[in-house]
């Protein structure tokens, strides 16, 4: 019984990175490429590269390993570069 719980919470953290992976990839393609230099961070290119290959290695790990390996670099995104190119684009908060 337990353990049937475990892997429920698991494949839900799971589905949930994939899906904030799926944003976090979406909204870096939607943003104008010359906003990340201008921001300081890596080019458009190598983000949506690291955001496209820990989603991909999210879904083929198995959920403890590939879950953290896709949320560390959704949530680098999410926290540190989004806000950077929304703020240098005029676009943020």
């Amino acid at each position: 019984m337990l353990q049937n719980l475990a892997s429920y919470v698991l494949f839900a953290i799971q589905v949930g990175v994939l899906l904030a992976g799926l944003y976090a990839f979406v909204h870096a393609a939607l943003q104008r490429t010359d906003a990340y230099p201008a921001a300081e961070k890596l080019s458009k290119p190598i983000w949506l590269a690291i955001l496209g290959g820990t989603g991909v290695l999210g879904f083929l790990l198995p959920p403890p390993v590939g879950s953290a390996i896709a949320a560390c670099a959704v949530g680098i995104y999410l926290v540190d570069v989004r806000p950077k190119i929304l703020e240098v684009q005029g676009k943020s908060r």
